[in-house]
């Protein structure tokens, strides 16, 4: 998995006791617990409901754990989807399919972080409401970055954008809203981390493979460079890893359980097969601009 994020598949005899006295863990799914401590993840498979992983987590967090315990849960969705399947070959068409999925990925992000925020605020949770309102803030005009890109590469932005809904990005759009709608919208931690903890695989390398694709002097890389590694994406995920270690041992888990689920949405390769690049081509051809000197911007 990308940015050193890993996760050791073992067993509880195989861990000393040393190695779990600040352990945090997490039940994940029925059959998978994450077990953290600062240095070490394990991915551990309970054997019975008296088991001590299938307890819930008690005590603080702290930074090193929590954040290896948030970075394990992702690392056990990769692990667990294993997935043979490869996506196709990235072109500059299917470029501008990635840039219709970050769009709806970021067009709803305010709005719908502003209403967490609210709800946090409801419940009394004043670190998560300030939380959700600073990412709020931060997402603001995403949304508009990925339009200017498509642009730049000759197309109607407003219309692709209608043409174009990647499956992934509604799937991902849908959990997200479905956890701000919750009576504790706890689970859009995970959600929020995952996606910006996954956007740091993004280098100054991948950058440049996807600029050689595209024509010179085109520039449409402004929404990747912002949810990458040379982004703000870094300093967001510390952010939120120090705000998350601040929280009960329930909230921890949930949002360990959170950051599982949509990683588990990110690595799975779309039911229906991949769309073709002719496919999306041919969606394309009529939106293409006319004045071509538009898509330079």
């Amino acid at each position: 998995m990308n940015n050193n994020i890993g996760v050791t598949k073992k067993q509880v005899h195989e861990i000393s006791f040393a190695d779990l006295t600040n352990a945090e863990w997490a039940q994940i799914s029925p059959d998978k617990v994450i077990v953290a401590t600062e240095s070490r993840t394990w991915l551990y498979q309970p054997r019975s409901a008296d088991d001590r992983f299938t307890k819930p987590m008690k005590g603080a967090g702290s930074i090193p754990t929590t954040r290896k315990l948030l970075d394990g849960a992702i690392a056990a969705a990769k692990y667990t989807i294993n997935s043979n399947f490869r996506p196709p070959a990235l072109t500059s068409t299917r470029w501008i399919w990635r840039l219709a999925g970050a769009y709806h990925l970021c067009h709803p992000t305010l709005e719908l972080m502003e209403e967490a925020s609210v709800g946090f605020y409801m419940t009394g949770c004043w670190s998560l409401a300030e939380w959700a309102a600073q990412k709020a803030n931060e997402e603001q005009g995403h949304d508009r970055l990925a339009l200017r890109d498509i642009q730049s590469m000759g197309y109607d932005p407003e219309a692709v954008v209608k043409a174009l809904i990647p499956p992934a990005a509604v799937a991902l759009i849908d959990y997200f809203t479905r956890s701000v709608e919750d009576l504790d919208p706890i689970d859009c931690v995970g959600y929020s981390y995952t996606m910006e903890r996954l956007a740091l695989g993004v280098d100054k390398k991948y950058i440049q493979k996807v600029e050689d694709l595209l024509v010179p002097g085109i520039n449409a890389t402004r929404c990747l460079r912002v949810h990458s590694s040379v982004g703000a994406d870094i300093e967001h995920t510390e952010e939120t890893v120090e705000m998350v270690a601040g929280l009960t041992a329930k909230e921890r888990t949930r949002i360990a359980r959170a950051c599982y689920e949509t990683a588990l949405m990110c690595f799975s390769p779309p039911s229906e097969g991949y769309i073709s690049d002719k496919e999306i081509q041919q969606i394309l051809e009529p939106l293409k601009i006319t004045d071509m000197s538009a898509g330079k911007s």
